[in-house]
């Protein structure tokens, strides 16, 4: 729950692991740099992006890198170049929808705003406004009396822009340059987001209610497993976590899963361990990746939406996801490796298997088996509400998905 509230950008969901993996001795490397004396743990930050590993002392090739995927970023209302907006006296900001977005679910919550923005003189500076700023108001009923029998029909540019002032001269330039307590701020990356804080719920406290679920889950529970699982490694596998940003909007960027980050660490790393092409190639052909991304578990509404026979529960352990035409990238070998992770933490398993009739969703699995050639198995813990401003899983359900990601780290 706390890196939850303390992430709302993959901005600061990168810099918190930054700080977590720091306290427990991984060391930033810049990519920039040559890497001769290669520190056994380690990190890289991308932006939005994290990679960190834990090197074994023997056997990198033959023992291959064990990682675990996730993604930072989640769907959201993202503030425009030129947000300033000026209608029958409201003052308003442009903003675009990130990712596929429950566009009903920005409605009438008290938005914060956080982030990068650069300056002047092209610093980098992380901005988090905790406070009330801008709002999505809906249409009152008495002036659209068919919405609850008609549903609610939503147009990303004409209903979506919030209000967030009323007094004259309000510039947002100048807004948010006062807010990081910085003299300018020319650029930004801005993400709109509810404060509504994580909360556990439900009578006997058996539910998690948050915004940024998915995926954030996944990165804290990989980052639980990388350091728990740190310094442990004499040989074998090395460990390694990659959490990729723009995974929302396809990832097809520097910092996504379609980029060339991983690919080059993985090569770097090889590489400056005395191998050469070849023993990048050979260690990638017997590396594995758990891809962890959030599932859907069944709607008690809409039960009718999901598959009869491959129905999960929350509090029912992490969900092993499968789809023939490789929209998850899980294989059968791949399943029992998972599965037998599970085993050996002593958690539950379950299986996600889509409609014929409803195409699921993707994730970063299936592009990083096709990127780099690596085995790979698409899981994740169930939830409900997904993409929506504020989401639910299980309280259970992320402690057994660190435990099998422990696991899996230790085989």
């Amino acid at each position: 729950m706390t890196y939850l509230d303390a992430s709302p950008s993959p901005y600061h969901a990168a810099e918190n692991a930054r700080r977590l993996l720091g306290q427990h001795s991984f060391v930033e490397l810049d990519r920039r740099a040559e890497w001769t004396d290669l520190t056994p743990r380690g990190m890289v930050i991308e932006q939005g992006a994290v990679i960190a590993w834990d090197l074994p002392e023997t056997g990198l090739v033959e023992g291959g890198f064990r990682i675990i995927g996730a993604h930072t970023d989640s769907p959201c209302l993202r503030v425009k170049p030129r947000p300033d907006l000026l209608r029958f006296g409201w003052h308003q900001l442009g903003v675009e929808v990130y990712g596929g977005a429950l566009l009903n679910s920005w409605l009438d919550r008290d938005l914060g705003i956080a982030g990068r923005i650069i300056t002047d003189d092209h610093r980098e500076v992380l901005v988090d406004v905790k406070h009330p700023v801008a709002r999505v108001p809906q249409l009152a009923i008495h002036l659209d009396r068919g919405v609850n029998e008609q549903g609610l029909r939503l147009d990303p540019q004409q209903h979506m822009t919030p209000v967030w002032a009323t007094g004259a001269g309000t510039r947002f330039e100048d807004w948010i340059a006062a807010q990081a307590s910085e003299r300018s701020a020319s650029w930004w990356d801005l993400c709109l987001y509810d404060l509504q804080p994580a909360a556990i719920i439900g009578a006997d406290s058996s539910l998690l209610a948050s915004g940024r679920l998915d995926n954030l889950v996944s990165c804290w529970a990989a980052l639980d497993a990388l350091v728990a699982h740190a310094g442990s490694n004499g040989g074998g596998a090395a460990s390694l976590i990659v959490l990729n940003d723009h995974e929302e909007v396809g990832s097809a960027s520097s910092s996504g899963a379609s980029g060339p980050l991983l690919e080059q660490v993985l090569e770097r790393l090889v590489t400056a361990a005395g191998g050469d092409r070849d023993d990048v190639l050979r260690t990638l052909s017997t590396s594995m990746c758990v891809s962890a991304d959030n599932a859907h578990a069944v709607h008690p509404n809409y039960a009718e939406r999901h598959e009869p026979e491959h129905l999960v529960m929350v509090n029912a352990g992490p969900a092993i996801k499968i789809n023939s035409n490789q929209r998850y990238a899980t294989s059968a070998r791949t399943a029992a490796v998972f599965e037998q992770a599970c085993r050996s933490a002593g958690v539950p398993w379950q299986v996600f298997v889509s409609r014929n009739n409803m195409p699921c969703g993707s994730t970063i699995g299936p592009l990083t088996a096709t990127r780099l050639g690596i085995a790979t198995v698409d899981i994740g813990v169930p939830q409900l509400s997904m993409h929506s401003a504020r989401e639910l899983c299980g309280t259970e359900d992320p402690i057994s998905l660190r435990d099998a990601l422990r696991a899996f780290l230790a085989r």
